[in-house]
């Protein structure tokens, strides 16, 4: 587990700041997700995609979990806006996309799939919330986000 947590706690550590944007609560979230990731990895079906995505969706989901949990909500009202750390700064310098590959794949989507691929996985928003987001049908959200996601798996293959 520790060379699993070095390899890619940093990565992962990454895309939940970006969505919880509180280093604290990111770093717990990470923590959550390395738990869960160890007990469930008797789940994890290599057929079905590749080791990191699975993780990466673990970590993702859990993070909007957090976001979207009651007491998430109350606390983020209780502190205005200027005093969050998030707010003062970048995403850690440790999580760098290009280094597996996300932004160079993410960049041969056409400007649609891409916006929509960006606020679906980056920023942590539902389906529902990019159609709203973006003033257009939930199905032309699903649509696009499916078309994407096939696009993206042809060039990783």
């Amino acid at each position: 587990m520790t060379e699993f947590y070095d390899k890619y706690s940093a990565a992962l550590y990454g895309v939940i700041l970006r969505i919880v944007r509180r280093e604290e609560e990111a770093e717990d979230v990470l923590q959550e997700a390395m738990v869960k990731i160890w007990h469930s990895f008797p789940s994890y079906d290599a057929s079905k995609g590749r080791l990191f995505t699975w993780v990466l969706n673990v970590s993702r989901n859990l993070a909007i979990d957090k976001i979207r949990s009651r007491q998430y909500r109350v606390s983020s009202h209780s502190q205005p806006l200027d005093d969050s750390p998030a707010e003062r700064q970048p995403a850690v310098d440790s999580f760098r996309p290009e280094h597996i590959g996300l932004q160079e794949l993410t960049r041969r989507l056409n400007p649609e799939q891409r916006q929509i691929v960006d606020l679906l996985y980056f920023e942590g928003y539902t389906q529902s919330e990019v159609a709203d987001e973006l003033n257009m049908p939930l199905g032309t959200v699903k649509t696009r986000a499916r078309a994407a996601i096939k696009v993206l798996s042809t060039l990783i293959r």
